[in-house]
């Protein structure tokens, strides 16, 4: 069996705690990894000066694997979001995020399945800002037909490799003529290489106003990065929310699995934070590096413990389990499973 090098970011907040669960459900599932452990955020900026060390940068380039907690983001003044900083300096231009109904989760919807990818290194999130003169400042939205293109490749790609049949492309072009225009001519030219995907689009508000309405009409969704980051929070909505969500930000440099949701310092050390959205993201990245087994387990063994009962879900998501219960449970559902195997 191979010997997996990753780089292991647990972040701040509750990020210790469920990165240490997930790290303890992939040792239980038999998985060879030797984790590379660093700090980032606040912590790393007292320790180091920066909030993202260069040793962390090297880490990932090094082993093209990267599993981190969630970090917490200073509001309108302080450091660079890490989020932000790791997709733009590695190039993680596509950011995944697989959006599926969970047993036992309660929502307004059934049977939820999108795949929602999102450009992840430009638009507004170029962070292109100035002041004019006191009192007027202007952002700048950067579109690139290379960017656009490549994104628009990433998504007809996964959709031909995942069996999806239709994307759709969101955007408001009908005001942006120019830049949201450029990302959706570049969509429908790289539409006519693959001709048994169905391609179409919609202005991002009236998406917004369908998938309340009724998500089950769209299968996979792509978007620039501003749109991207809003309309994958809102369909995490229809699941349950930002923690039973995972995501990954992949490029050719390697890629960074990462939970979704953010630090929550108020629940911090209390044994209260939910695992399911770091561990949907684990189970990515080993489907990522070709541990399809592993993860299958994993995936089979959290659907086992959602519908085993709320004591073993945690508060967030209609139970009275706590991190460490969710943890001990699908550790327990594993060794079940390879056991009725054997």
């Amino acid at each position: 069996m191979a010997t997996h090098k990753i780089t292991l970011l647990p972040g701040d907040g509750i990020g210790p705690e469920v990165t240490a669960s997930v790290v303890a459900i992939l040792d239980c599932s038999g998985v060879d990894i030797e984790w590379e452990k660093y700090s980032v955020g606040s912590e790393a900026l007292s320790l180091f000066g920066d909030p993202l060390p260069q040793e962390v940068l090297d880490s990932i380039l090094r082993n093209k694997l990267a599993l981190k907690g969630p970090v917490t983001t200073p509001i309108g003044t302080g450091f660079q979001s890490i989020n932000v900083r790791l997709r733009k300096t590695l190039d993680l231009y596509a950011n995944l995020r697989p959006v599926r109904s969970m047993p036992n989760i309660k929502t307004r919807y059934e049977d939820i399945d999108l795949i929602v990818v999102r450009e992840n290194t430009e638009d507004l999130y170029s962070g292109l800002e100035h002041e004019i003169v006191p009192g007027i400042v202007e952002s700048l939205k950067i579109i690139t037909e290379r960017a656009s293109t490549r994104i628009a490749r990433f998504a007809f790609e996964y959709a031909r490799t995942h069996g999806r049949k239709r994307i759709t492309a969101i955007h408001k072009a009908n005001i942006m003529k120019l830049s949201d225009g450029l990302f959706l001519h570049c969509f429908r030219t790289v539409a006519q290489d693959y001709p048994n995907i169905q391609a179409d689009d919609r202005i991002v508000d009236n998406c917004c106003m369908q998938l309340v309405m009724n998500p089950n009409q769209f299968d996979m969704l792509l978007l620039e990065n501003l749109y991207g980051d809003i309309v994958s929070d809102l369909t995490a909505g229809l699941v349950g929310g930002l923690g039973v969500v995972g995501g990954a930000n992949i490029g050719e440099n390697g890629a960074v699995f990462e939970a979704v949701h953010g630090s929550a310092p108020d629940i911090a050390g209390q044994n209260k934070a939910n695992p399911l959205a770091l561990l949907q993201s684990a189970v990515m990245m080993l489907q990522h590096i070709g541990e399809m087994e592993p993860a299958r387990r994993i995936q089979t063994a959290i659907v086992r413990v959602l519908g085993a009962g709320p004591e073993l879900r945690t508060h967030d998501i209609g139970g009275s389990g706590h991190t460490t219960d969710f943890t001990a449970a699908v550790c327990d559902a594993l060794r079940k499973g390879s056991r009725a195997q054997g």
